[in-house]
């Protein structure tokens, strides 16, 4: 069947499922991931969207729309740019925004924490535990309900942990815990 005979509809948000919580958890987020999440929101609104608007407008005003690139490209790019602020907003609706610099100088391991470890083949490792929404791999950042992060939650320096892996259960040493310190603006508000 030519693609000209289908019909898209609003289901491709199936592509942007929520990302799963466990069962009664919360959708944890810092105050920096919210504020970026509410940025990107806030600039697909005020200023993506409307430029695409108007060069769908402009593209649909040239005549044959069934040839016309500019405007089923724009039409395309529309579509993801509503469905991303249908996913900003609910993200944004159930986050719980929680800051870690109320943990700063704790050596227990909490949302937030920059952890290193080091693990029984004697790789040593840092990483921050933050939000589903705003953890990135690439940075040394993971999710708070990653395997990773549930085993480290909740111990202190010195302690060993279990993770559970494909490759066996590894046994990780906390060596080091940090948080960011609390905002000076803060401090002077106290």
């Amino acid at each position: 069947m030519s693609k000209a005979f289908t019909r898209e509809t609003d289901q491709d948000d199936e592509d942007l499922a929520l990302a799963p919580l466990p069962a009664g958890g919360k959708n944890y987020i810092t105050p920096v991931g919210y504020e970026r999440l509410r940025a990107e929101l806030l600039d697909l609104i005020d200023n993506e969207r409307p430029k695409v608007v108007e060069i769908v407008h402009w593209a649909a005003s040239n005549g044959d729309r069934s040839e016309n690139g500019d405007y089923l490209y724009g039409k395309k790019r529309l579509r993801e740019i509503d469905r991303r602020i249908r996913f900003l907003t609910q993200r944004l609706e159930i986050a719980e925004i929680s800051d870690p610099s109320i943990h700063h100088g704790s050596d227990q391991v909490f949302f937030g924490a920059t952890v290193t470890y080091v693990d029984d083949r004697g790789e040593e490792r840092t990483v921050t535990i933050l939000g589903i929404d705003e953890a990135n791999s690439a940075l040394g950042q993971i999710s708070w309900i990653s395997p990773a992060a549930r085993a480290l939650l909740k111990s202190r320096v010195g302690d060993e942990v279990n993770l559970v892996t494909p490759q066996g259960m590894q046994v990780l040493e906390v060596l080091k815990v940090e948080y960011p310190a609390p905002d000076a603006r803060e401090d002077l508000t106290r």
